[in-house]
């Protein structure tokens, strides 16, 4: 846990006068350890980074930010209870976090029923749609994310695939959003198997999809250690049938935990982070991308992976919000969030309004394919 202080100058509208400096508690609850650590720990460096970054270039509107910042572990009864305190003890205005799907349902009504902007940072579709009027996220959702998947089968003439899935909320999610439309995209979804968060070997699962008549590919729905064992039984297994992961692992940890060898040839749909020298010149996310991963391998040492640009992108767009807002009040803030437009990140240009609290399309995504080790745009 960490606490640096935020403060504003506010000018009062109603009076037209300059007001008394208020002061801005921002808070944040990650999964900084536990076992969405991978996740959390680059998320909890990131927004570290982009605080101290900010002070050191003037703050916002002239005035240093802060930041309490708890690590929830994963758990989401503790997610809720930081939450909670950041409500009512740590007296915030905004709230970033809830680095799992789960960890970020335990938020939202708290957020909600406050009245506080939240900031999710997980990928779940059920974060922001029904749109609830203080939830945003940064995440491509997993409706996306299948249907980026399925577009890419299709122009590889594959029409019929089979699903493992992981049974935790990610997993669940992705595999309901991906059956939901599978059928409007052309895909038939022909075997559909699951695994726990504890299991270490999915042989069995995969051995029936390889069975299955008709089936031209694979499909992981899932995050975490478990797709990283589903590609290393699908390499033992000499399966051969092109292999789909989830945005739930774009990163090199998953390259890591696969083994290189494994790996070679998975596909994902994931962000400009991943490939930030294939980037071309005029593309408005480069200058965001090439900056924050500079900055993140001069403080820590490595490059940033996908989980920490979710972070990276929920700080910039919630300091650009406070600075428009020109005020301390979460509903004004809130009412900057919604109106966010043309928004470079990490993750995409991010343009909001009352009925998109993600502001971005599938073109924000970018299909990747692991060559050698290394993540490679697929043409």
């Amino acid at each position: 846990m960490k606490t640096l202080a935020i403060t504003l100058a506010m000018a009062s509208a109603l009076y037209g006068t300059t007001a008394a400096m208020a002061e801005i508690r921002i808070g944040a609850t990650v999964s900084e350890t536990g076992p969405a650590a991978f996740l959390g720990d680059p998320e909890a460096k990131t927004i570290r980074m982009m605080i101290d970054r900010i002070n050191a270039a003037g703050g916002i509107n002239g005035e240093k930010i802060a930041l309490t910042l708890y690590d929830d572990g994963g758990d989401p009864n503790k997610a809720r209870t930081f939450a909670t305190r950041l409500v009512e003890d740590d007296e915030v205005l905004a709230i970033i976090g809830g680095t799992t799907t789960g960890t970020t349902m335990s938020i939202i009504p708290v957020a909600q029923d406050a009245e506080i902007p939240f900031i999710s940072l997980a990928g779940a579709i059920e974060i922001i749609d029904p749109v609830k009027p203080f939830v945003f996220k940064t995440p491509h959702t997993d409706r996306m994310a299948c249907q980026k998947i399925f577009t890419d089968l299709k122009a590889r003439g594959i029409e019929g695939i089979g699903m493992i899935s992981g049974t935790d909320g990610f997993g669940a999610s992705m595999r309901k959003q991906c059956l939901e439309v599978a059928g409007a995209q052309g895909v038939k979804v022909l075997a559909d198997e699951s695994y726990g968060p504890s299991d270490a070997d999915m042989t069995p699962q995969l051995t029936n999809i390889r069975n299955t008549n008709g089936v031209g590919a694979i499909l992981n729905a899932g995050f975490g250690q478990g797709p990283s064992i589903v590609t290393r039984n699908y390499r033992q297994l000499a399966i051969d049938l092109p292999l789909y992961q989830s945005h739930g692992v774009a990163s090199k940890g998953f390259i890591d935990l696969a083994g290189a060898a494994a790996a070679e040839g998975v596909r994902l749909p994931g962000t400009a982070l991943l490939v930030p020298d294939l980037l071309t010149d005029g593309d408005p996310q480069k200058p965001v991308v090439t900056d924050y991963v500079a900055a993140y391998k001069t403080q820590y040492g490595e490059a940033p992976s996908t989980f920490g640009g979710y972070a990276h992108d929920a700080v910039a767009i919630l300091a650009d919000a406070v600075t428009r807002a020109g005020s301390a009040e979460p509903g004004a803030i809130r009412d900057a969030l919604e109106t966010t437009k043309d928004f470079p990140g990490t993750t995409g240009v991010v343009t909001m309004s009352p009925s998109d609290h993600l502001g971005f399309d599938l073109g924000a995504f970018r299909m990747l394919e692991i060559r050698d080790g290394r993540w490679t745009l697929v043409p």
